[in-house]
């Protein structure tokens, strides 16, 4: 062989060499980068605290807040108070359900007299949610008071979802707090419910949840955990069959109401399971992970310390756990975003801001609640280059023209409701420091004020101009 060919022989194989290294670090990377967990959660019993937020983790040991720790969803109807809330994915992932508590402590609830239904979300995609409406359940017990911590699960046996929740019923001459079952298709009508973990005596249950375990990593298909005193674990092959118990918390120091709203979430890269915890310590509620790499064996459960683990800005209590595809990772992050709150300013009345009230939009001066004049700007909803305007404190709720009057609207989710609330944010039509808002679908027509309510105009006059110029501030 020449000297030459030599050195090209020799240049080929560094080459195939590190095309090889490459497609070996490849699947690294691609793993690294593998979507991550949402958390659905309330925060506490404050007024804002019973709402629903979310979290955001790429490890599911690390959490960051979504939506600027602000709510992402609340409730309208019922106690106008959701806790709680159980997070759903279909077996065919094209549709999701939120079923809460229906509970409003310090506004109106107490412990002892809360609702007897559960507030219900639907969306097929994630991040677009239905108006919520009631799901009646311990009505439908005789004697039954409250309805508490919802949770669902697919059932393959029967091909529907067994929805498991507690409620407090005297059977047998003793009233407590039971875990109730029924069946359902789609959280709007139950079966009628039946009695499924009553522990013995006068001994209550409440927070149970449970998960299905992969096939094959295991004795048992599913394990769950009650609030029963002593947190018992227990594993089952069948969601409505018999259950062994497994061992309880106890092990580890976690006895009584010390632990609330259980909730497993297995990590996606390894073979070790994470079980949330609404811990109180110091009389502080937040949720902290328990470590395991077999499940089905209580005494390897450990209680993450602190340094291993960030729950993020905002409180975490009971809520559910949802490991993200790629495709619901991506609509979840570009839907809730950290976009700071803002506010628009008249151009010519520079005291008042736009606002609502009553669901009618207007500018007015002194905006009581601040958050009625506060918006959060997203990517607009039907284009790109554009934006639309979410309220902050109805979140959900988008400034959107109909008729040419404004109104604040909840998303639909249809094109039709994305077009109307979709604006292009140009050059201020009486200052170019300022800005005006063409509408998406009506590119002649600008939002103005007239008479101080706002509407979609063409703009003629110089007044028009002003009145339809405004500045984005904080």
């Amino acid at each position: 062989m020449s000297a030459r060919h030599a050195r090209l022989s020799a240049l080929l194989l560094a080459v195939c060499l590190l095309l090889t290294g490459q497609a070996v670090a490849t699947p690294q990377r691609a793993a690294a980068a593998d979507p991550g967990y949402l958390m659905v959660h309330f925060t506490g019993d404050s007024a804002t605290g019973q709402k629903l937020y979310l979290g955001h983790s790429t490890d599911g040991l690390h959490w960051n807040d979504l939506n600027g720790g602000a709510p992402v969803l609340q409730s309208p109807i019922g106690t106008k108070g959701v806790r709680d809330p159980a997070l759903v994915r279909s077996p065919d992932g094209s549709k999701y359900w939120i079923i809460a508590t229906d509970l409003c402590i310090r506004c109106g609830s107490t412990y002892q007299n809360g609702s007897p239904n559960f507030v219900v979300w639907e969306s097929t995609d994630l991040v677009t949610w239905s108006k919520p409406w009631l799901l009646g359940a311990a009505g439908l017990i005789p004697g039954g008071k409250n309805a508490w911590a919802p949770e669902a699960i697919w059932n393959p046996e029967t091909g529907d979802y067994v929805l498991y929740w507690a409620t407090n019923a005297t059977v047998n001459g003793i009233l407590k707090y039971r875990i109730y079952s029924a069946r359902t298709t789609d959280f709007r009508t139950i079966t009628t419910p039946q009695i499924w973990i009553d522990p013995p005596g006068s001994t209550a249950v409440v927070d149970t949840q449970m998960t299905e375990v992969p096939a094959g990593t295991g004795p048992y298909r599913y394990l769950r955990v009650s609030g029963d005193g002593q947190n018992n674990v227990e594993g089952s092959n069948s969601i409505l069959g018999t259950w062994t118990t497994l061992g309880n918390l106890s092990s580890i120091g976690l006895t009584g109401n010390v632990v609330e709203g259980p909730v497993w979430m297995k990590f996606r890269d390894r073979n070790e399971w994470a079980l949330y915890i609404d811990h109180n310590e110091n009389n502080v509620r937040e949720y902290r992970p328990i470590l395991t790499t077999n499940p089905f064996d209580v005494s390897t459960y450990r209680l993450q310390d602190r340094a291993g683990y960030d729950m993020g800005g905002t409180a975490k209590r009971h809520g559910a756990i949802m490991t993200l595809t790629a495709a619901e990772e991506s609509r979840v992050l570009a839907r809730w975003p950290n976009t700071p709150a803002q506010r628009l300013q008249s151009y010519n009345f520079q005291d008042r801001y736009v606002r609502h009230t009553n669901f009618d939009v207007r500018i007015d001066p002194a905006v009581s609640p601040a958050e009625d004049a506060q918006f959060r700007p997203r990517p607009g909803l039907a284009g790109t280059g554009t934006v639309s305007f979410e309220s902050v404190n109805l979140p959900g709720y988008f400034l959107r023209h109909a008729n040419y009057d404004f109104q604040l609207v909840y998303n639909d989710g249809s094109s039709q409701f994305a077009a109307d609330a979709t604006f292009r944010q140009v050059a201020g039509l009486a200052d170019p420091s300022w800005s005006s808002f063409q509408s998406y679908n009506h590119p002649d027509h600008y939002i103005r004020h007239y008479g101080y309510s706002l509407r979609l105009d063409r703009i003629t006059t110089a007044t028009a101009r002003s009145d339809a110029t405004f500045r984005v501030t904080n």
